[in-house]
């Protein structure tokens, strides 16, 4: 199987710097991807839990950017206090407020960076809170995001996430319903983000969605499975599956959001990454 993708190259990559260079603090973290090779990052949301940071905040984020010279390709929506154990706030009522202020603070970041791809973690379900009744909410929470950002050529993406079993989003089909759900309110600028990780430990049958599904993905990201490590360091035929999702017309890029401490995270890069026989 052929590719013209470089799979050991750090630039044709974009490196998560939410799950990768953490021994760091956040705003120093795009300049070590840079000294690491790479010159496009995403972050998950990087003001602690908070969704409305302070513009000086803002401005610091967009300078640590712009001073280390790297591109943002992907940027989370406020998902709530991750640490703590939330995965997103699309779906969790009385929190609409919030996610609308987030989103224009997001749009404000996309216009200055030329960011275009948004993720919005769904959230878990809660106590006190009907499935139904956190799906409409969810519902209309993607609309307003994917409103606001068209107005910078933005998409949104919806994952399905391993690790949390509150969270309702498990397999591909469950954000795929999701999407359809919101498209059907004539909103096209929202897409499944394909995380072959969550995908592959939920259950998935991963090279099957690929070949029903990859020109449809927004985004893919990717970790080795077992332990979310990098490329090599589990089972998974990453190598393959990237391969065959630009075969059937993948037309994104992939996004490295494992695990690993500074010192080896990128020692894969100097040498192909082998897969299981």
């Amino acid at each position: 199987m052929t590719s013209t993708f470089d799979f050991t190259t750090a630039d044709s990559y974009i490196l998560n710097c939410s799950t990768l260079l953490t021994e760091l603090p956040v705003m120093e973290r795009a300049q070590a991807a840079k000294d690491a090779g790479f010159s496009q990052v995403e972050f998950w949301w990087p003001f602690d839990g908070n969704p409305t940071p302070s513009q000086d905040e803002v401005d610091e984020f967009v300078a640590s950017l712009e001073r280390a010279g790297v591109e943002l390709k992907g940027l989370n929506f406020w998902a709530g206090n991750m640490a703590g154990g939330d995965r997103g706030m699309v779906s969790i009522k009385g929190a609409e407020a919030d996610f609308a202020a987030n989103v224009e603070i997001v749009k404000e970041i996309g216009k200055r960076t030329g960011c275009k791809a948004f993720n919005a973690l769904y959230g878990l379900r809660t106590e006190g809170q009907t499935p139904q009744e956190q799906d409409e909410v969810a519902i209309a929470n993607l609309r307003l995001a994917a409103d606001a950002v068209a107005e910078i050529g933005g998409t949104v993406l919806v994952e399905p996430v391993s690790g949390a079993d509150a969270y309702p989003l498990k397999k591909y089909t469950d954000a795929a319903e999701v999407v359809a759900k919101v498209r059907a309110h004539d909103v096209e600028n929202i897409a499944v983000l394909a995380d072959f990780f969550h995908m592959a430990v939920n259950g998935d049958d991963v090279a099957a969605v690929i070949e029903s599904e990859a020109a449809n993905f927004g985004h893919i990201q990717i970790a080795d499975a077992a332990g979310r490590g990098a490329p090599g360091t589990g089972e998974l035929p990453l190598e393959d599956w990237i391969n065959r999702a630009f075969e059937l017309g993948y037309a994104g890029q992939i996004a490295l959001e494992y695990k690993q401490d500074r010192e080896t995270a990128f020692a894969w890069l100097n040498a192909s990454v082998e897969q299981p026989a």
